[in-house]
């Protein structure tokens, strides 16, 4: 009976550094998933966009296809390649963060700059979709394609803040990003995508006239809705962008961008009564977004005229 009782003893030890370790692993994921918001964003921002022009009833089927694609895609072939850069090559990762951080401000300055200078595009009218399978299946296929590039920023964001521990807590713990981020974003996409079908049911089959009155509301107000989380997500893209950069070269040893930043916000708040540390963060968020802005638009004339025609005479002899 003693034997028993101290073997229960021992499981009911075991449960508790277990849940304590569940707890350690979900906190961490929730901090370090934070550090890649921008790329987060602009993930939800972008993906309504590839289900535009299909029949309502394939909106979801087509979100939960890129949905599934992108947690495959993380769980199976980013979540290993991080871990085997982490443990191999550390040295690596602050290099690939620099890459990532300046496609990030290259997204952005793009935006920006087609927003300065927009385009006098032609309008084609409806498109000759033929058989809408395949135009689904070409959607879908191009979603999942975006999503990798935007999941590989994610995963290695994550990874670079999770601080040093065993291999199994780091991998744990960057599995809980994945899983929870794409739930997130694809949850998110859904609600958005659903939320005009929302409002016309309710305005046409409210029995109530506050019913009525707020699915018009929603109606009228999901394009403003999506102007405004494009513009939050193109401003995240600039400033984790930067940041990327500027916190990866001090990693590198190259600090004096961070310490000129760093030092302009601290002066700033400095002279603010209240809020300092609000003050602080506003401040070098500013400048790291203006130097993400400033880096992606030197980036558009390299990505124009050399990196997307050396990248579509590769595509077209493969």
């Amino acid at each position: 009976m003693s034997g028993l009782l101290a073997l229960l003893d021992d499981v009911a030890g075991i449960a508790k550094v277990a849940a304590a370790s569940v707890d350690d692993v979900a906190a961490q994921a929730l901090k370090s998933g934070s550090k890649a918001a921008g790329a987060v964003i602009d993930d939800a921002a972008v993906t309504p966009k590839y289900v535009q022009g299909f029949d309502p009833a394939r909106e979801l089927p087509i979100i939960w296809k890129i949905a599934r694609a992108s947690l495959f895609n993380k769980l199976v072939f980013l979540l290993p390649a991080g871990m085997a850069l982490n443990t191999f090559a550390p040295w690596a990762i602050p290099i690939l963060l620099i890459l990532g951080g300046a496609y990030l401000c290259f997204e952005g300055a793009e935006k920006v700059h087609h927003w300065l200078f927009p385009h006098d595009e032609l309008d084609h009218g409806v498109e000759d979709v033929g058989d809408p399978a395949h135009l689904e299946e070409e959607k879908v296929k191009g979603a999942i394609k975006t999503d990798f590039i935007l999941s590989a920023e994610i995963m290695t964001i994550a990874l670079a803040a999770i601080p040093a521990s065993t291999f199994w807590f780091e991998a744990a713990t960057l599995a809980t990003v994945a899983i929870g981020i794409t739930l997130a974003v694809y949850g998110s996409v859904a609600l958005i995508v659903k939320a005009d079908d929302l409002g016309l049911l309710m305005s046409a089959e409210g029995r109530l006239g506050l019913t009525r009155k707020i699915g018009r509301g929603i109606v009228k107000g999901m394009p403003k809705v999506l102007k405004l989380l494009m513009i939050i997500g193109t401003a995240a893209m600039l400033w984790v962008g930067g940041n990327i950069i500027v916190h990866s070269l001090a990693v590198l040893g190259l600090d004096g961008i961070e310490t000129v930043i760093k030092g302009a916000a601290k002066a700033v708040a400095a002279g603010v009564d209240g809020a300092k540390g609000f003050v602080n963060w506003l401040v070098v968020a500013t400048l790291d977004g203006l130097l993400g802005l400033a880096i992606g638009f030197g980036l558009i004339p390299l990505v124009t005229n050399l990196i997307v025609p050396l990248w579509a005479r590769i595509a077209s002899r493969a």
